[in-house]
């Protein structure tokens, strides 16, 4: 949770820590990793098969030591982080490629129900999303059924 996270930062001020490393796992370092950013406390986000942990060392309070002690030695190197401005780029150009995506399989979605219905829009608008395509299926649900009709609709 955030109060927790921003207790974790105020913590990390107060005991005087100048770098953290932490384990790039998933994106779970990700909120950490904006908070510490903001305090301008040098953190690396490492790699954890970069860190050649001892095998053994299973618990999360002895990887933790190990990465401490890594980082103390200098034989840490952190990820490549972009800068704040470049993740947010980042995540909104996923996220609209998502929605793109998305709608593309929606719109296949749709022509195979009306396919499994012996329609076949598609051999009549290149785009059955599109203006003449959507106009086409508005008249089949207000009832026309004439073929010829139907491709003559426009709006």
């Amino acid at each position: 949770m955030t109060d927790d996270l921003l207790h974790l930062v105020n913590w990390i001020k107060t005991k005087g820590c100048s770098h953290v490393a932490m384990e790039s796992t998933a994106s779970f370092w990700k909120p950490i990793y904006n908070l510490l950013e903001l305090e301008d406390i040098q953190t690396l986000v490492v790699n954890a098969k970069h860190m050649k942990n001892v095998p053994g060392r299973k618990t999360d309070v002895k990887d933790a030591e190990w990465i401490a002690g890594l980082l103390r030695h200098g034989l840490l190197q952190g990820s490549y982080i972009p800068s704040r401005d470049q993740r947010e780029l980042r995540g909104l150009i996923r996220y609209r490629r998502s929605l793109v995506d998305e709608r593309a399989r929606e719109a296949n979605r749709m022509q195979k129900v009306l396919e499994g219905a012996n329609i076949k829009l598609s051999s009549v608008a290149s785009d059955i999303l599109g203006k003449s395509g959507r106009a086409m299926i508005e008249a089949m649900i207000a009832g026309v059924e004439d073929p010829k009709t139907l491709s003559r609709v426009r709006q």
